[in-house]
Order: structure tokens, then C-alpha cells, then sequence
């Protein structure tokens, strides 16, 4: 699992990646994930074109939120924690191109939706990346929304 490009263990249900390849969606399978989010567009760098009939043929569910990456908007996000919570009870596997989508997505999250504390949960995003000016505003603009 940890030559999945930028994967990241986030906590024993849920772990994040950039785009894994074909087959790595197995190893995903084998470590025990029951449901593959993807924030990903179908025309981002190394997308699989065929990852949804992938993961399912391996027993997972599949959920596919596109997320356009200089146009994050409320919806998808809203989506995404709509997902999560009601998946709160299986281990989850989200991926994007680079994990920079998932990171900010995963922050928001378990910030806003878990209590985690800002500081902490900053942890995992820094991790990964530091936030660009569109994600930071729209970081901002998603916890304003929240409050």
C-alpha cells in the first residue's frame, strides 16, 4: 500500500491516495477497503478508464464525485460528506491525481464533521500539500458555510 502514489493512513477506516493504477486497486481490496471514492476527473493524469468496473469486480463499491480542480465548489463536498457519513461504519479508500483534492476534502471533514481540531487535522493536509489560493479560499469558504 505505501508505493500507492502519495498514500496516506489517515486512521483504521480510512485511507487517501493520488491515482492508483489497475493494479493496485487489488492491494486496495486485500487491505480490507469496502468502498473507492474517486474526486478525480475521468481526463486527469493516469485516470483508469475502466476504475469503476475495476474496484467492483473486486467486491468494492464505487463512488465517483468529480471535483474540477481550480473549481472546488459546496456541492462536491457536500457530496463527499453525505458519502462519508453514511459509510462511517466501512473502511474507505479515497483518491484524486496527487491526493491534494482528497487532503482538503479529508481536512474539511474530520474538522467540521469529526471535532477533530484544526491543528491536528492540519496535519494530514500538510502532509500532502500546502494548500493554493483557490483551495484556500475555498477551504475557507466551506468552514464559513459550516458554522
Amino acid at each position: 500500500m505505501d508505493n500507492i502514489y502519495n498514500f496516506l493512513q489517515i486512521s483504521e477506516l480510512i485511507a487517501t491516495s493520488g491515482q492508483p493504477t489497475k493494479e493496485e486497486f487489488a492491494l486496495i481490496k486485500e487491505a480490507g477497503y469496502q468502498l473507492v471514492v474517486n474526486l478525480a476527473l475521468p481526463e486527469s493524469p493516469n485516470a483508469v478508464p475502466d476504475e469503476k468496473q475495476i474496484v467492483e469486480s473486486q467486491g468494492m463499491e464505487y463512488v465517483h464525485i468529480p471535483v474540477v480542480w481550480d473549481k472546488p465548489n459546496l456541492e462536491n463536498v457536500k457530496d463527499f460528506f453525505r458519502v462519508m457519513e453514511t459509510n462511517a461504519d466501512k473502511r474507505v479508500f479515497v483518491h484524486c491525481a496527487a491526493n491534494k483534492r482528497v487532503s482538503a476534502f479529508m481536512y474539511l471533514y474530520r474538522h467540521l464533521h469529526e471535532g477533530i481540531n484544526d491543528e491536528e487535522a492540519k496535519k494530514d493536509l500538510h502532509q500532502i500539500w500546502t494548500p493554493n489560493e483557490i483551495w484556500q479560499r475555498f477551504i475557507e469558504q466551506v468552514i464559513d458555510y459550516c458554522k
